[in-house]
């Protein structure tokens, strides 16, 4: 995720409250959508954007996850998003993201015993 895009997420957390946001990603690479995700939950690994060090928390979801794909029309969906679903790991980006998510959740249990 590019600087710029890590600023903007920002700026919305900042504005809006990042427990008000949830982010959507949309591309088909794995470990591009867990840097992505861990960028934007609990901080850029590189340590170069402007969320290095910075845990917005935000949930993040994959748009080809079934909880999102039921809240899409079937029709948009297969004409918009089918070729692009045959073409991409569901499962594992599913897997991954779920992951991210149970860590968050994990995050937050452990502060709110603090």
């Amino acid at each position: 995720m590019d600087a710029e895009n890590q600023s903007l997420i920002k700026r919305l957390a900042d504005e809006y409250g990042a427990d008000r946001l949830v982010v959507v990603l949309g591309a088909a690479d794995v470990e591009g959508v867990e840097i992505s995700a861990e960028t934007l939950t609990t901080g850029d690994p590189s340590f170069v954007g402007p969320l290095a060090n910075v845990q917005l928390g935000l949930k993040v979801y994959h748009i080809l996850e079934p909880e999102l794909k039921e809240c899409i029309p079937q029709e948009v969906f297969r004409e918009k998003l089918g070729i692009f679903e045959l073409t991409t790991e569901v499962e594992r980006l599913g897997r991954a993201l779920s992951r991210i998510r149970d860590t968050l959740d994990g995050l937050v249990k452990s502060q709110a015993a603090i």
